[in-house]
């Protein structure tokens, strides 16, 4: 017990930030719940995972047997066999944080009071209920966690199926779950499954890449010193001096690189065209900037 209280977990750096994670978990958990229980439920959205297939068998347990399966009952049974799988897989440490997701999701869709569906526009509710899940899931990502469910199922049969990258794994288990819909409602219904499915990952790639993507600007010029000085001075942005050989001239020439925002790239051009309008120049793509300027802080 001594030995626990002298780790790092409780020096100040570090419990600050297991708090302010636990909170964060919390924040987006509770979104998710919300998606859940008061969207995707009552509009007979299956979106696949571990909550997708709560909503179905909540669906035909109360078709067949009249009383329906409550959706926190389901999660719970449903990733208790997920998280054995993954302790004996992946170790402790790697779903302590995922462990505390799901029991806060679980508690959450057992205490949370009913309400009746926020509006009778499926196509509306297939999109807000995306956005919403998305959302939470986006920020629970970001406190490098998850609700369980066929995200960490992936993940661990990653380990299982060497050959086949988790990411598709996850889109089988999920696409699989999101067809059992077909049982529980209908065609339609499935239908409009897909697109919160789809809004869903649209959310959570911009949540999770937030301030990281960025363009780089590749300058070929006569006048690199010159477009270099503008480009420090009027946008503050940091430039990069390369020495390049052209193979087909010979002759050597400076590349300038500058890692630089959306917004910059209309001003990057003119300063370009200005200085000189015979200037080869490229714009790229940046999935991640990170450091002065953009993420400073990495996670």
């Amino acid at each position: 017990m001594k030995d626990i209280f002298q780790s790092d977990f409780f020096k100040p750096k570090y419990f600050k930030k297991h708090v302010r994670d636990f909170f964060i978990i919390l924040l987006g958990t509770t979104l998710v719940s919300i998606a859940v229980k008061y969207i995707l439920d009552p509009a007979g959205l299956d979106t696949g995972g571990v909550s997708g297939l709560a909503i179905v068998v909540k669906s035909l347990t109360g078709r067949y047997f009249h009383h329906p399966i409550p959706l926190w009952v389901s999660n719970l049974v449903f990733n208790i066999p997920i998280f054995l799988f993954a302790l004996k897989v992946d170790g402790i440490k790697s779903i302590i944080r995922t462990t505390i997701g799901f029991a806060i999701m679980t508690v959450e869709l057992a205490v949370f009071p009913e309400f009746t569906p926020i509006s009778d526009n499926i196509f509306l509710t297939s999109l807000f209920g995306g956005v919403l899940f998305g959302f939470g899931t986006g920020i629970i990502l970001l406190a490098r966690a998850t609700t369980g469910g066929t995200d960490m199922l992936g993940n661990s049969l990653s380990h299982i199926f060497r050959h086949i990258p988790v990411g598709v794994l996850i889109q089988i288990l999920d696409g699989s779950i999101v067809l059992l819909g077909l049982f529980a409602f209908n065609i339609e219904n499935t239908l409009y499954a897909f697109i919160s499915v789809y809004v869903m990952g649209k959310i959570i790639d911009k949540v999770v890449d937030r301030g990281k993507k960025a363009k780089i600007a590749l300058i070929i010029s006569k006048e690199c010193d010159a477009i270099s000085k503008d480009i420090l001075v009027e946008l503050d942005r940091g430039v990069t001096s390369i020495d390049g050989t052209g193979e087909y001239s010979g002759k050597g020439r400076k590349i300038l690189a500058c890692v630089c925002s959306n917004r910059d790239v209309p001003q990057i051009k003119d300063i370009v065209k200005e200085r000189d309008k015979k200037a080869f120049f490229i714009v790229g793509n940046v999935s991640e900037a990170m450091g002065e300027g953009f993420v400073e802080h990495w996670s």
